[in-house]
């Protein structure tokens, strides 16, 4: 069924209904294991080999490297879709995605096209950014180091989301002249340790644990300045967790119209004999189903916004580009609260519709709420609000980047 049969809404191009015909069997497929994957903690090593095997992570990279070269509003709009067969999977592409669309905007021939090259072929990148402890806030401690004339990498990151099932991870590190660099590196590499040891409550699935360094040997062409990665990196990144929420926000309200539809028993201070007729719950369910439109409809507005920040970085007017960065950054502040409010409530509203019974554990119902509580943790929302009154009052542009860590 196409999205907007699906009631859904107005599809990001013309040629998006073929694009998505390639990936929706896959999805479906990856939708029908999710709840028992989320109950046995199964990690989604075959899940990601299905979309591997179907392009999926080639949608960014262009045409003549073996890609889709889809624009950003399709890249996000299928991210949706795929987050309502299950969130796990986008979260652990995340990094992918932005490592891509880093090679999009690089300046650096040699550098884009080998690793265009790589990305077409298939293979995939997670990050490994945060440290944990006393890091500070504007370095890390984890360095690029010279010894005998060759590159090495040594630290310990955390949060290394999807690096378990990646063939690259690139690491934030700070090199020997005290820059921000980031430094690519196979995860089988000799010294690179991955450990599953992530144990937030939602996101289970993620591989977001811990991941060490020890004295791994590097390319020099797979290290470049951090202050040369793509200036809208923040709203992208952003951008794919109010995709992610928009789909935990359909699947939930999908689920939920699923379980109504099937039930026999009802209340006898109900209003009819069968819950599906039951005008209170459906209300309910419509309610749900509503939030998450509303939530699709404002990240659809995010998503061209950052299209816009990406031609103006094609027209290599740099003026253009710092206005479009800026208004990005804005929208995608002012969506993330309301998006995050939306499904959030949705994810506990959904049991209203339903009995006690909708609460035992082989349902999975409660991966919704823990799932959309996690990512809207990510990047704190409560500040986004305070950036775009100070945008609306005093005309301030949004932070450039934001870093969690001990104050100087």
């Amino acid at each position: 069924m196409s999205q907007i049969d699906s009631a859904w809404g107005a599809v990001p191009s013309a040629r998006y209904e073929a694009l998505a015909a390639r990936y929706r069997p896959v999805f479906a497929q990856i939708r029908q294991g999710a709840v028992d994957r989320e109950l046995e903690r199964r990690l989604p090593l075959q899940e990601l080999q299905w979309l591997k095997e179907a392009g999926f992570t080639t949608l960014r990279v262009p045409k003549e490297y073996g890609g889709a070269g889809a624009s950003l509003p399709e890249l996000f709009n299928l991210l949706i879709e795929l987050a309502e067969a299950d969130s796990n999977l986008v979260q652990s592409l995340r990094g992918h995605f932005g490592f891509c669309e880093n090679l999009l905007n690089s300046r650096d021939p040699e550098y884009q096209g080998v690793w265009l090259e790589r990305l077409g072929r298939g293979e995939t990148v997670s990050p490994a950014s945060g440290e944990v402890g006393n890091a500070k806030q504007l370095e890390f401690g984890t360095r690029l180091s010279l010894h005998g004339g060759h590159w090495q990498l040594s630290g310990s990151k955390f949060y290394t989301t999807g690096a378990l099932y990646a063939d690259w991870v690139d690491v934030s590190a700070n090199n020997p002249d005290e820059q921000r660099v980031s430094v690519t590196v196979r995860t089988n590499d000799p010294g690179v340790e991955i450990i599953d040891d992530w144990n937030g409550f939602g996101q289970t699935l993620t591989a977001s644990g811990t991941a060490h360094f020890r004295e791994v040997p590097v390319d020099p062409l797979n290290v470049i300045l951090a202050e040369n990665r793509f200036r809208y990196s923040p709203a992208f990144f952003q951008s794919v967790h109010t995709a992610t929420l928009t789909g935990i926000g359909r699947a939930l309200a999908d689920e939920t119209a699923g379980h109504v539809a099937r039930r026999t028993r009802s209340f006898s201070s109900g209003n009819a004999p069968r819950v599906a007729h039951d005008p209170q719950v459906l209300q309910v369910v419509g309610n749900l189903r509503s939030a998450a439109y509303a939530a699709g409809a404002i990240a659809a507005q995010n998503f061209q916004a950052l299209e816009r920040v990406h031609q103006a970085h094609l027209s290599d007017d740099e003026h253009a580009l710092s206005h479009a960065v800026n208004i990005a950054e804005l929208e995608v502040a002012q969506s993330q609260t309301i998006v995050s409010d939306l499904i959030i409530k949705a994810s506990g509203d959904l049991f209203d519709a339903l009995s006690a019974s909708a609460t035992l554990k082989p349902l999975g119902l409660d991966r919704f709420w823990r799932n959309a509580r996690t990512l809207s943790s990510h990047n704190p929302r409560i500040y986004k609000s305070r950036i775009v009154g100070d945008f609306a009052v005093n005309g301030t542009p949004p932070p450039a980047q934001w870093r969690i860590g001990v104050a100087e």
